[in-house]
């Protein structure tokens, strides 16, 4: 295996990062929508929280972007 193809596997394996991020933002989103259903009186106080694990889980979703980018145009 040459170094060509190894930069290539290991860039797609790191962005894998971007669809697991991608189901983590479904998941804060989807846990904030069901607990306002059963309490409404209580989603405004619960945005805030909602807003940082949708910051979190996209900003891991962007680094593994990042790092797959690395892998594959660095020398």
């Amino acid at each position: 295996m040459d170094l060509h193809a190894a930069k290539v596997i290991g860039a797609g394996l790191a962005a894998i990062g971007t669809g697991v991020a991608a189901i983590g933002v479904g998941y804060v989103f989807g846990s904030f929508l069901q607990g306002a259903l059963r309490n409404p009186e209580a989603a405004g106080k619960q945005t805030g929280t909602m807003f940082i694990g949708f910051a979190a889980a996209e900003l891991l979703g962007l680094i593994a972007f990042a790092v797959a980018m690395i892998i594959l145009y660095a020398q």
